[in-house]
């Protein structure tokens, strides 16, 4: 019961590592709000752990957020995990697909935290400390990789926000990290590699890239984060935190 007696927001709960992460969250005790903007998959979560309440929210609408963090008590922990995978180089990237990328990978994050920061701020008083953890990735913000610039441009950002909101609140108790994945097994993989020309090849290079031989699963990434909202990490802040298989060795 790694979490008892905190509660938790988590954004894109609806599947993936949002959902395996609420899930986990829940299991070590913690009050789960788990929000997505799709109605049916966040439905799965219903009925999984009955300290999780679900809750639709868009977080790319200001007024959504805004009145959703009215009508919360004070948050102990966040995990924004939101975020889209836009597959080009420059070439293939148009300034409608920049401004939605950076709207939802970086803008909603923005957002929710703002928004929920005060909440944050009176439990980290309250109890010593509170816990913002953000979803990045290998790509970009820690290497290069083809076809993924845009992808790889608003992950960058999440590194340059997360350090930031570490070193403003760090003697107010508020920890601010990032998780760093590698190539993860979820729907969203899934997508993109049933719409490439030829996935099964995909699916082997996907693969390929990480030197232990296999995708990683919701289930490696989600340890980290529940690390990362607990005290156990009380003494971290500003990281970046790779899950990635080796794949930045």
């Amino acid at each position: 019961m790694r979490l008892s007696g905190k509660r938790v927001f988590v954004s894109a709960a609806g599947q993936g590592i949002g959902r395996a992460s609420a899930l986990a969250c829940a299991a070590e005790g913690a009050e789960v709000v788990a929000t997505d903007v799709n109605r049916d998959t966040l439905a799965s979560l219903a009925g999984e752990n009955p300290n999780i309440t679900t809750v639709q929210l868009d977080v790319t609408d200001a007024a959504a957020v805004e009145s959703f963090a009215a009508s919360q008590v004070p948050f102990d922990g966040i995990f924004n995990c939101v975020g889209f995978v836009h597959n080009g180089t420059i070439r293939d990237v148009t300034d409608a697909d920049w401004d939605f990328s950076f709207d939802l990978n970086v803008r909603s994050m923005f957002r929710v935290t703002k928004s929920l920061l005060p909440g944050l701020l009176e439990r980290a008083e309250a109890t010593g400390g509170a816990s913002v953890v953000n979803m990045a990735s290998m790509a970009g913000s820690i290497k290069g990789f083809p076809n993924r610039l845009l992808y790889g441009t608003t992950k960058a950002a999440v590194i340059g926000f997360t350090k930031a909101m570490a070193a403003d609140f760090v003697k107010q108790g508020l920890r601010v990290n990032a998780v760093c994945p590698g190539t993860v097994d979820t729907p969203s993989l899934r997508g993109r590699i049933a719409a490439s020309p030829d996935p099964v090849q995909a699916e082997k290079d996907f693969v390929a890239r990480q030197p232990m031989g296999r995708l990683a699963t919701v289930e490696d990434i989600a340890p980290m984060v529940v690390f990362l909202l607990s005290d156990e990490s009380r003494f971290v802040s500003g990281q970046t935190m790779l899950v990635d298989g080796g794949v930045t060795i």
